[in-house]
């Protein structure tokens, strides 16, 4: 459920302010709970390649030397991420770690003991929050 927190807080603020705004404007109501809505399936998990385990993903880029996204959902910089690796998303290992506490530990492992995401790891080098050219140069 916590994955989901962020979706469902924007979709209940969507309904609450756009009720009250459909009391003055029913085109500004209308606007609010449309724009919310967008926004809560952006910031969905589904909005997300499939994530895998650490272990996983660890495995699997041994396997073929793809880096490793650490992301949580509700993050917006995850969310810059991944729309701009666009149809490139699926090219990289994707690890919610909100849903595996691994994932978590490896993020706090290379990020000073902090769960700061989006943390790329690729074979030999980890970056903290890196720019989505950078990640797209790694592959």
């Amino acid at each position: 459920m916590r994955r989901w927190r962020p979706s469902v807080v924007l979709l209940v603020a969507g309904i609450l302010g756009g009720a009250l705004l459909l009391r003055n404007s029913t085109l500004a109501g209308t606007l609010f709970m449309a724009a919310c809505a967008l926004f809560a399936v952006l910031f969905s998990p589904p909005a997300f390649p499939r994530s895998v385990t650490d272990a996983e993903a660890r495995a699997a880029q041994a396997a073929d030397g793809r880096p490793i996204i650490y992301w949580r959902p509700g993050c917006p910089y995850c969310l810059r991420m991944r729309t701009s690796l666009a149809r490139q998303a699926g090219r990289y290992h994707w690890v919610d770690i909100w849903s595996d506490p691994e994932a978590a530990a490896s993020v706090r492992a290379v990020a000073d003991g902090n769960e700061t995401v989006p943390t790329v790891v690729a074979p030999g080098k980890s970056y903290v929050n890196p720019s989505p050219e950078l990640v797209r140069n790694l592959h």
